[in-house]
């Protein structure tokens, strides 16, 4: 195939996947906004509902990943532990250095059978944003604004809600606050050295209240804390771009099973052991870095045709009537028609590009760079 014809391929395939995931996953708001009446009546169903719903939005993006890229990932942990997964509620911290780590955390929850219940502790303005927002409002997702004298309470209150939460979850946490580039390091470790930390080579340094509040919400809830390190062979740079060209990455996941009883239940006490943790997944990422594997035994949990059986459904689903509608288009030969429809691909594809462009590292949030006064008063 010439060059011109692949791009052409690959255009329309992007537009087409687009679409799908657009339309099935406004279609889904819509269905979660009408579960809301179940709230006052039987909560647990609405819960139990809306984490079969989001699961039909964010496996879309894991089946990206999985099928459509090829993807590798290889989870090294302790086998004992790896019985244990997706069996219990547990806060899971990933390191915040590659633009695809939340997809790489969500396939790591999809293989376990706990994608559709995930949560997360996100920025506010994340939950304006169409679809993948709107899901995580409906699944009691924890917002924050990164202003912690505001957030306190908001979170505490939205984490006790997750007390009596009728599926197993496991709560996603980047402790660092923001992805990893040099500016933000060379900062943080800058506030590191005025508060007499320990400096980090790879990672940022852990903001340590989220995760106390977190591990002092869900105490009792929770089981155990899963340290996750997550890199990529060869020096790959891997980006959600990449991910929807069809570019396949080869991911390995360290992860580490803690019982939440080793966790100190003191503020500061969980403070120490969290920026002490962090050291420790330094150290991992060197040893990575030096020998290209983690020390732990390397296993591939297998593949749940979930994911693809899903988008099948929607392809299926959202394919016919689009192609119908084209046909007719063609048929007509209005041009004030074609034109339109034209317009609005257009605008689906810059909507997509616009959601991508915030797992970008180059536009990243600003949070690590203008922190550094806050930190030093």
């Amino acid at each position: 195939m010439d060059i011109v014809g692949f791009l052409k391929s690959q255009f329309i395939c992007h537009l087409l996947i687009c679409y799908i995931f657009i339309v099935s996953g406004l279609i889904i708001n819509f269905i979660q906004l009408f579960t809301l009446i179940l709230w006052p009546i039987n909560k647990q169903l609405f819960r139990r509902i809306n984490c079969r719903l989001a699961y039909c939005i964010s496996s879309q993006m894991v089946m990206l990943l999985e099928w459509w890229s090829g993807t590798d990932c290889t989870l090294y942990t302790d086998p004992e532990s790896y019985h244990k997964y997706g069996k219990e509620n547990a806060i899971v911290i990933l390191n915040h250095n590659f633009e695809i780590d939340f997809l790489c955390g969500w396939n790591f929850c999809e293989r376990f059978g706990v994608l559709g219940s995930s949560k997360v502790l996100a920025k506010k303005e994340l939950s304006y944003m169409p679809i993948i927002g709107w899901m995580w409002y409906f699944l009691e997702i924890v917002f924050c604004k990164r202003k912690w004298e505001e957030d306190r309470k908001t979170v505490m209150q939205k984490l006790l809600n997750l007390r009596d939460y009728p599926e197993n979850f496991w709560f996603l946490i980047h402790c660092e606050g923001t992805r990893f580039t040099e500016q933000k390091h060379q900062i943080s470790m800058q506030v590191a050295e005025a508060k007499g930390l320990p400096k980090l080579k790879y990672h940022l340094l852990p903001r340590t209240k989220g995760f106390a509040v977190t591990v002092q919400c869900l105490r009792n809830v929770v089981s155990a804390v899963y340290d996750s390190t997550l890199n990529f062979r060869n020096n790959e740079n891997p980006t959600l771009l990449g991910v929807l060209n069809g570019k396949k990455y080869h991911a390995d996941l360290y992860v580490r099973r803690i019982p939440l009883e080793e966790v100190p239940e003191d503020e500061q006490e969980c403070s120490n052991w969290l920026h002490k943790l962090y050291q420790e997944k330094d150290a991992f990422q060197e040893e990575y870095y030096r020998t290209g594997t983690y020390p732990a035994v390397p296993i591939v949990p297998p593949r749940r045709p979930w994911t693809l059986l899903n988008w099948l459904f929607w392809a299926l689903l959202l394919l016919y009537p689009l192609f119908k509608l084209l046909i007719n288009m063609v048929n007509s030969g209005s041009s004030l028609t074609l034109a339109s429809f034209g317009f609005v691909i257009v605008m689906a594809s810059v909507g997509v590009r616009w959601m991508i462009g915030v797992t970008e590292i180059n536009k990243g949030s600003t949070y690590g760079n203008n922190d550094i006064k806050q930190k030093r008063k």
